[in-house]
C-alpha cells in the first residue's frame, strides 16, 4: 500500500467543506440531499466552498434521486447546471447517467462534457448499475475529462466487493482514469488496511463513516477524521 492514499469526503454544508478540509480531507464531494444518495448543492454554496478552502471541490451534478436516467426537462437543467459550476470555479464535476438498458448513456455523457470544458469529472455511482463494470470502465476510459470512478464494485458495502475493486484497480492502472472506493467504509484499521492492501486502491471516499458516531446527518468527527488519515499514511 502507499503511504499516500487519497482521501475524498462528503461536505453538505459550508461549515463542514471547512472541517474536512481542516481535518486533513485531501478532496471534498459537495452535495445535498445526502440520504437520498446526494443531489446537486445549490450554487451559493459552491461559491462559498470554492472560496473557503484550498483543496479540490468536486460538485455534484445529479438532479434528482429516482433514477439515472433523464429525460428532456432534466437535460435541460444539467446542462444549465453545468455552467454555473464551472463559473464558481468547481474542480469537477460528479456525474453518472444511464440508458433504460442499464448501460452508460454515452450520448449525455458527451453532451455534459463537452458543457463542462476543462473540468474534470468523476463518474459515479451510477457505475454501480451497469450490467457488466468490466465493460462500463473500459467506455468511461475512452473520456480523458473522466478521471476518476466512484464505485462499491456493485455492493452496498464496498468491503464485500473487494475482489472486484481489485479488478477494477488492475484494469485502470496506467491510465488517466483511477478508482475511488466508496460506500460502507470506517475507521476500522484492520478492516480498513485489509481492503487497501488486497485493492491496490489509492482514493477512498467517506461520507457517514467519519460523522460523529457514524450518522450520515451528524457533523464531521475529528477524531474519526484523524483516524482515517493514520490508517491511510500505513
Amino acid at each position: 500500500m502507499s503511504s499516500k492514499v487519497i482521501l475524498e469526503v462528503i461536505a453538505t454544508t459550508l461549515a463542514e467543506v471547512k472541517a474536512a478540509a481542516a481535518y486533513g480531507a485531501d478532496r471534498i464531494e459537495l452535495i445535498t440531499a445526502m440520504n437520498e444518495g446526494g443531489l446537486t448543492p445549490s450554487i451559493g454554496l459552491i461559491e462559498e466552498a470554492v472560496k473557503s478552502v484550498s483543496i479540490p471541490v468536486n460538485v455534484m451534478l445529479r438532479p434528482h434521486s429516482r433514477s439515472f436516467v433523464y429525460d428532456k426537462e432534466d437535460i435541460q437543467t444539467l446542462l444549465s447546471e453545468v455552467r454555473r459550476i464551472r463559473r464558481a470555479g468547481a474542480n469537477a464535476i460528479v456525474f453518472g447517467a444511464l440508458t433504460p438498458k442499464g448501460e452508460i448513456d454515452t450520448r449525455l455523457l458527451q453532451r455534459v462534457l463537452d458543457r463542462a470544458g476543462d473540468m474534470r469529472m468523476t463518474f459515479h455511482r451510477a457505475f454501480d448499475e451497469v450490467k457488466n463494470q468490466a465493460a462500463a470502465l473500459d467506455q468511461l476510459l475512452a473520456y480523458p475529462q473522466i478521471t476518476t470512478i466512484l464505485t462499491s464494485g456493485g455492493q452496498p458495502r464496498v468491503l464485500d466487493a473487494a475482489e472486484q475493486i481489485q479488478m477494477l484497480v488492475a484494469r485502470s492502472a496506467g491510465t488517466h482514469c483511477s478508482i475511488l472506493a466508496g460506500s460502507g467504509l470506517s475507521p476500522n484499521r484492520d478492516e480498513l488496511r485489509a481492503f487497501l492492501d488486497f485493492t491496490g486502491v489509492q482514493q477512498v471516499h467517506f461520507g457517514s463513516g467519519v460523522r460523529e458516531e457514524g450518522k450520515s446527518l451528524a457533523p464531521i468527527d475529528l477524531m474519526r477524521m484523524t483516524e482515517v488519515r493514520s490508517i491511510l499514511q500505513g
